[in-house]
């Protein structure tokens, strides 16, 4: 990625404005950063000369020894300059060099009355450097930063004990956690790859979730620059996560075991999901599931916080889920046929599916004909007076529901009382489980069975002539108007 990108993407992310404030303990390298980080990053963007040459010559001069050159916090350049990116999209870039923290070993913060007095921004009075530091740090991190980069030490530069920078180190960290603002660690070594410098680095990983980075800030390239933003862009909060997965699974309904089954792994691993890196980690928790083959990051827009995670099914879910789907085993081969005969069954249930609707909310509901089901009778020529008109008849079946309640009385005679107390007490124990108490046996048969035959005697206990009456009656009521009074004899 290019360095116009990065910043093209951390511009976006934080509305064109990017400020970096630069924290950290004394003489670890911070005024070192910054100067390199202007020169390879900014300051070759710049297209104004003048702005150019001025931001130049308000790049922090870096100091040797234990002599601490930075006594006040600067903004550098002064005014924030303003980059030109790809597609017209502007940024302002400005960084924010603070008052180290003191450590053993440096001089340059005391004076022949004890701590040395500093100015500051923020108060019209001078105040001690180490207070100087602590609320410095605070101050640009929290008011005048949109990242954060803390930079420490290994040692290597000066004759300074490491371990004066790890208790300072381990302050500043703790301080930038609470303010919430995305931060990395810079660890500053002359050899960023010596064992002493990648045990430093691993101890603060151990300690802190951060991206630890070792680098020589006196020989930084550009190419570690845009990594170093790379990893800060990575520690904004993620906003959205899209999954996609084949459509044939999306087209599922969501009670299908399936759908729960995926939304609950994502309801679960969403918990975890704070930051843009984490999302990597999302897909180690969906591949666990025996219906994924793979779940990888598709894509990221650190630009707008988002991210989108492909899931691929493993060979054979498809077939699978249809066979679960219609309940016997279905070739592709076959798929047309049944298709069609679902297309019939469904074109039947189209024209009750409102009177099902009805029948089930009030008890009582009626299909409405479609058209192609009417039938119209020859038009008639009909006078009124000195007037005339015409007249013309339609008719057409319709489907009339009633919703009845059907009691059945299921009585055996099971032998003696303790036997008809026992199966009591069965039917009791099982009363949440009807599919247990419908297969219980009773005399060789399944109780449901002879339930369902006790609802189908009643059901046939209606005699011809009275449902023919029953229709006749529903016909007149609908024909003739509910003005008539109709009495039914039984």
């Amino acid at each position: 990625m290019e360095t116009k990108q990065i910043l093209k993407d951390i511009g976006k992310r934080c509305q064109g404005e990017i400020y970096l404030g630069i924290v950290g303990p004394v003489r670890s390298g911070k005024s070192t950063f910054i100067k390199r980080f202007m020169e390879m990053a900014v300051i070759p963007y710049i297209e104004d000369p003048d702005v150019k040459i001025r931001t130049i010559d308000e790049l922090p001069q870096s100091g040797k020894g234990k002599m601490i050159m930075t006594v006040e916090p600067k903004f550098i350049p002064n005014q924030a300059v303003k980059i030109d990116l790809q597609d017209d999209f502007k940024i302002n870039v400005r960084l924010v060099d603070c008052v180290g923290y003191v450590i053993e070993g440096a001089s340059g913060y005391q004076d022949d009355s004890g701590i040395r007095l500093v100015k500051t921004p923020w108060y019209n009075e001078s105040i001690p450097f180490d207070q100087a530091a602590k609320i410095g740090t605070k101050k640009v991190i929290q008011d005048h930063s949109t990242i954060g980069i803390v930079v420490t030490s290994d040692g290597s530069f000066l004759d300074i004990d490491e371990q004066s920078y790890h208790s300072a180190t381990k302050e500043i960290i703790q301080e930038l956690q609470d303010i919430g603002k995305p931060f990395i660690v810079i660890v500053n070594s002359k050899d960023p790859s010596s064992s002493k410098c990648q045990n430093v680095v691993e101890s603060y990983q151990k300690e802190y979730d951060v991206p630890i980075i070792a680098i020589d800030t006196t020989n930084m390239l550009e190419t570690q620059i845009v990594h170093l933003l790379q990893e800060a862009l990575n520690e904004f909060g993620i906003h959205e996560v899209k999954i996609e997965v084949p459509r044939y699974i999306a087209m599922l309904n969501q009670k299908h075991w399936l759908k729960q089954t995926l939304d609950e792994a994502l309801k679960n691993s969403l918990v975890e999901i704070k930051k843009i890196k984490d999302v990597k980690h999302l897909t180690e928790g969906i591949e666990s599931y025996d219906f994924v083959k793979r779940a990888y990051l598709k894509s990221v827009d650190t630009s707008h916080s988002s991210a989108t995670i492909r899931i691929e099914e493993r060979n054979g879910l498809y077939d699978e889920l249809l066979t679960n789907i219609v309940g016997y085993e279905v070739d592709r081969s076959s798929i047309l046929a049944l298709l069609q005969e679902l297309m019939t069954i469904k074109d039947e249930y189209d024209g009750i599916s409102n009177a099902l609707s009805m029948v089930r909310q009030t008890g009582y509901g009626y299909a409405i004909p479609r058209l192609e089901e009417i039938e119209l009778s020859k038009p008639e020529i009909i006078k009124q007076g000195s007037r005339y008109g015409m007249k013309l008849k339609s008719k057409a079946a319709t489907t009339y529901m009633i919703k009845i309640d059907i009691e059945s009385t299921f009585e055996p005679i099971i032998g003696s009382k303790q036997q008809a107390e026992s199966f009591i007490d069965y039917l009791n124990h099982n009363g949440n489980d009807k599919e247990a108490i419908f297969s219980c046996d009773v005399f060789g048969r399944k109780l449901g069975d002879l339930i369902e035959e006790g609802m189908y005697y009643k059901l046939n206990m209606i005699p011809e002539n009275a449902s023919l009456k029953i229709h006749d009656i529903l016909s007149k009521i609908v024909n003739k108007g509910k003005s008539n009074v109709i009495a039914i004899v039984l």
